[in-house]
């Protein structure tokens, strides 16, 4: 494989398992008549051959190519696979991304699981450095949400990586976030803390809406805030108060129209759902020609 391909791994993903599972599905593997692609086995020669040239009809930031070839070399192993484009880079509109060859029945039973992924991917990528371009604001960093699309966390994440942000948590796991209903049944924002903090818990973050709840929180052992659904104002008092005690974050209803002021206000970090949520898919095509 040659171009700019690299090794691609992630951690806590597997990408054989990935790219079985939505080969899987598409097949209908396991299903009466299933396993099969019937229109390629129906209407194209075995022995025949494509090449093909994947490509954006966008400006966009790329993200999952090398996704792509997993899906095609896992059909053909021996097919001719050149990336030419970098993870993370802008790209123009008309812009080659994969130039391919090889057995044309492994190349259409791929292709639409490998664009579906490298559309979506690619459209994360490109929503979030937007949002970069539009905070305008090298202090303060961009994270995404929990809010992904269930099995495509930790692609969706890195598309957040490749388009120049970064990653909040990455589940329930690695850190505590006290939010609403969590302080609801506790209590109070300081008991809800006070309880993250006695069992064990090292990184608590806290979900403020008014900045009479940030003392509380700081007293008790938050070593993060999040300020939800302040105008610019309040976070800057918010900022104030903390005065650089514990990191902050600003985060709800957060748009490109709107995410400078907030970036300026003094926070650590400007949190938005829509990145991984309801980015839209990039345009991009993939052509092939008999060889």
């Amino acid at each position: 494989m040659s171009g700019v391909l690299m090794n691609f791994e992630l951690t806590g993903f597997d990408l054989d398992a990935f790219v079985s599972a939505t080969l899987a599905e598409d097949l209908g593997q396991g299903l009466s008549g299933g396993g099969q692609d019937v229109t390629a086995m129906s209407v194209i020669p075995a022995d025949a051959r494509f090449q093909g040239v994947m490509d954006s009809r966008d400006a966009i930031a790329v993200a999952g190519l090398p996704i792509a070839a997993a899906f095609f070399r896992a059909l053909d192993p021996d097919m001719k696979i050149e990336v030419l484009a970098e993870e993370g880079t802008q790209v123009p509109p008309g812009t080659n991304l994969m130039h391919l060859s090889g057995n044309a029945r492994a190349m259409l039973t791929a292709e639409r699981s490998a664009l579906n992924t490298v559309q979506h991917l690619c459209g994360v990528a490109t929503l979030v450095r937007q949002y970069v371009t539009a905070m305008d604001n090298p202090a303060c960093t961009l994270l995404d949400t929990r809010k992904t699309i269930p099995g495509l966390r930790h692609l969706e994440k890195y598309a957040v990586r490749m388009g120049g942000g970064a990653n909040h948590r990455m589940g329930l796991w690695d850190a505590a976030m006290i939010k609403d209903n969590h302080i609801l049944v506790a209590g109070g924002v300081g008991e809800a803390v006070r309880r993250a903090r006695e069992a064990g818990v090292a990184d608590i973050i806290c979900e403020v809406d008014r900045v009479d709840q940030i003392e509380p929180a700081l007293a008790a052992g938050a070593t993060r805030l999040l300020l939800d659904n302040m105008d610019p104002a309040t976070l800057r008092e918010a900022v104030t108060v903390v005065a650089g005690r514990v990191l902050t974050e600003a985060s709800g209803g957060i748009t490109l129209d709107t995410i400078r002021a907030k970036a300026a206000t003094g926070v650590d970090f400007v949190s938005v759902g829509r990145l991984t949520q309801s980015a839209p898919a990039a345009d991009i095509g993939l052509d092939f020609t008999p060889l």
